[in-house]
């Protein structure tokens, strides 16, 4: 069962990311703040649940929670690293909520101080606290959505399925057309070779 708040009496806001370990396509983060007495039934870490089931239930974190969605390009990824990018995009998603807060909940164990508030970092977040739930769920759909336009423009490469990670697919047709603009440069796009002794 996952807890309503770590801490009482502060309005808290959850953040989480989805794509980091992928290849290509940005990152994304969201942050959520779930109103007193808003109850979403089913709420978990979002890589417990089916897509069908995410699906369900973004239209009801956006419609009863404040939210904010971020993204960070593959261009940008490469500039500063992938830790450092999913934290920005946490940056910028805490940026565009609508209500102040006073403390932050981030899955996971690194983050950024942002603008004075005290934070706390969940290691498995997404499955103890509702906020950082819902915020794992936004962030993981918003980003299949993404990925998911954009594999209409470059079906080679199946992004419709892999969303952006190595599955073998993937790295075939990596190794067949090669990486394109939207490929993080900064990866191991395909593995290397071993040596044969």
């Amino acid at each position: 069962m996952l807890a309503d708040f770590l801490l009482p009496n502060r309005i808290e806001a959850g953040c989480d990311e989805a794509g980091r370990g992928c290849l290509a396509g940005p990152v994304f983060a969201a942050a959520v703040i779930i109103p007193e007495g808003v109850v979403i039934e089913g709420l978990n870490d979002s890589k417990q649940l089916t897509e069908k089931q995410r699906l369900l239930l973004r239209p009801q974190i956006e419609a009863q929670c404040i939210w904010a969605v971020a993204s960070l390009s593959p261009k940008e990824i490469d500039a500063i690293n992938i830790l450092n990018a999913s934290i920005k995009a946490m940056h910028k998603a805490l940026d565009g909520l609508n209500q102040t807060f006073d403390h932050i909940v981030v899955d996971g164990n690194r983050f950024k101080p942002y603008k004075k508030i005290a934070y706390t970092t969940v290691i498995k977040g997404d499955g103890k606290l509702k906020s950082i739930a819902a915020a794992s769920i936004l962030a993981k759909t918003h980003r299949d959505e993404y990925m998911e336009k954009l594999a209409l423009k470059f079906p080679a490469y199946h992004w419709q399925q892999n969303k952006g990670y190595g599955t073998l697919k993937h790295r075939d047709a990596i190794r067949q057309y090669g990486a394109n603009v939207h490929h993080r440069m900064s990866f191991a796009l395909l593995p290397r070779q071993l040596e044969l002794l």
